[in-house]
């Protein structure tokens, strides 16, 4: 039999709430009612850090009783929504259940549950079947089963898993408006994903069940979500949740009188602390009476209609957002840049450049952004080429890099892309423009040193850069750029194109054009605001 400690358990309860945070937007989706109550993959998220942030403040060494305290307030205190209201009271029954118990057995765990079940079904006046509440019941009886088995305590975590998921699979044969619209209930997806994280972490495994059963996704049929915008079915207009600090307050008498302001009434806890929850037109009839009986705190008035509207219109740009084929990172020092890489085709924009490389993360996470089939980075500096390689590797999108060492490459690159072409003879094709393009940039030494040549540099001196080697020390920028033109062999070139760093004036670059016309009369100058720091002026020609 294994043993887990009250900071075992605290620990999974973090890690479950960091899952349930990084997977709530997916439970949000599955939110369908027609008026939704918050967005309950956030309210439960919400309400599950509340715990973890009040149980942080326990001593070292806590005794369970303590836990147990810390958990149940921790949820009352934090619950946003009714989802969240629920799930505090899920909590608060699996904590008075297994007071007593001396180590998690089966027998314990399925205590627990059964506790958890009393306790959130009374926190509800009028239980609906195929919500959060079924799936709770469902994974009470799998505990109950495996206690009857005598499993171990490890075998009967997994069969409460298993079995919520199940449940939450079964939820539209039960409540017909998730049916009508192809999806599971949300609550109870939720409460399937915490239980399903806390017991990977509290087991220290390192991935989580509803990988392994790829649900909602893979063998299962991917769900259509469709927000209801059905507005004139609701009859009440505002959410209403606050705290209330009562010695006095009789908690059947509050619910009587919260059934006759509106509905989704919830009032729970106990004296002197409770957490009430209740649609209601009349909120200021709701807080009035609350007020007659003690003192409220953590008010949280919304305007369901409008928070309905906001999440259609949402969803329709979702919707409208279909995957393109390719789909395009870039990396850029400067807002001028940016817009410029932007305007040529590029999604995500990375902030980054010679004094500030973007991470290997930086980068899938933009990758992992885009709507598209395939991704292409453009890392437009050399030291940021291998992250952008690891990142490909890393993407769950098929992602290749171009390996451009700056920002004028990108934008050759970028002229040759075929959408209707393969990702790698974008690739090709991109990769292959970008080698025609020779860069210069100029900037100021910050130390002694020797040109390519061994010529001294000093401190301070204006430096040219022609693909990473200094064939430029001048006093002046102009001069610098007129002497790495020549290097460059700017006669043989058709175009020049020149990014003006932040804080080189817009005059200074015009003298700069008129001289370089002046230099070389068949070379196109086509001069832009970069704004990109450190560099007054990068420059390419080809």
């Amino acid at each position: 039999m294994s043993t887990y400690t009250a900071n075992n358990i605290l620990n999974a309860v973090a890690a479950a709430a960091k899952t349930l945070d990084e997977r709530k937007e997916e439970v949000n989706r599955l939110n369908v009612f027609p008026v939704p109550d918050g967005d309950t993959g956030t309210n439960m998220s919400l309400t599950i850090q509340s715990v973890v942030s009040n149980a942080a403040n326990l001593p070292i060494g806590a005794t369970g009783a303590e836990m147990r305290k810390a958990i149940t307030t921790g949820a009352l205190m934090g619950a946003r929504g009714n989802s969240g209201v629920i799930t505090s009271q899920i909590l608060r029954g699996l904590c008075e259940g297994s007071q007593g118990a001396e180590a998690m057995t089966a027998e314990t765990v399925a205590a627990a549950f059964a506790k958890a079940v009393e306790v959130a079904f009374q926190a509800v006046r009028k239980p609906v079947e195929g919500t959060i509440l079924t799936v709770l019941r469902d994974a009470a009886a799998a505990a109950k089963n495996a206690a009857d088995e005598e499993l171990d305590t490890e075998a009967a975590l997994d069969a409460i898993v298993a079995e919520a998921y199940a449940s939450v699979q079964r939820t539209p044969d039960l409540l017909p408006v998730l049916k009508e619209h192809g999806v599971v209930d949300a609550g109870g997806f939720g409460l399937a994903i915490l239980f399903d994280a806390f017991t990977a972490a509290l087991l220290s495994r390192s991935g989580t069940m509803v990988d392994a059963l790829s649900f909602g996704r893979g063998a299962h049929p991917k769900v259509e979500i469709e927000q209801v915008n059905d507005w004139e079915g609701s009859q009440y207009r505002y959410c209403n949740e606050f705290l209330v600090d009562s010695d006095s307050l009789d908690r059947e008498e509050a619910l009587n009188f919260l059934s006759t302001m509106g509905d989704c009434e919830l009032c729970v806890g106990e004296v002197p602390k409770f957490k009430v929850h209740v649609h209601s037109d009349h909120p200021d009839q709701v807080l009035k009476y609350f007020l007659d009986h003690g003192q409220i705190s953590e008010v949280f008035i919304h305007n369901m209609q409008i928070q309905s509207a906001e999440r259609t219109e949402k969803l329709a740009a979702e919707e409208e957002a279909e995957k393109k084929p390719l789909g395009f990172v870039a990396v850029a020092a400067g807002e001028g840049q940016a817009d410029i890489l932007k305007s040529l085709g590029v999604d995500v924009i990375v902030s980054g450049g010679q004094t500030m490389n973007p991470s290997t993360k930086d980068l899938l996470d933009a990758a992992a952004s885009v709507a598209a089939e395939a991704v292409i980075i453009l890392p437009n500096n050399s030291n940021i080429i291998m992250a952008a390689n690891s990142a490909a590797e890393l993407s769950e999108t098929p992602c290749a890099v171009v390996p451009t060492k700056s920002v004028p490459q990108a934008f050759s690159a970028l002229f040759a892309v075929d959408v209707d072409a393969s990702l790698e003879t974008n690739v090709e094709e991109m990769a292959e423009a970008a080698a025609a393009v020779k860069t210069g940039e100029v900037t100021w030494a910050t130390r002694d040193s020797k040109d390519a040549e061994g010529n001294p540099i000093a401190e301070g001196d204006v430096i040219g850069i022609a693909d990473g080697s200094i064939e430029a020390v001048d006093s002046t920028i102009e001069g610098a750029v007129l002497t790495l033109l020549a290097k460059m062999e700017a006669d043989d070139a058709d175009t020049c194109t020149i990014l003006a760093g932040e804080g080189y004036a817009d005059e200074d670059l015009e003298a700069l054009v008129e001289k370089i016309e002046e230099a070389y009369e068949d070379l196109e100058v086509d001069a832009q605001r970069g704004e990109q720091p450190l560099y007054p002026i990068v420059f390419s020609v080809e």
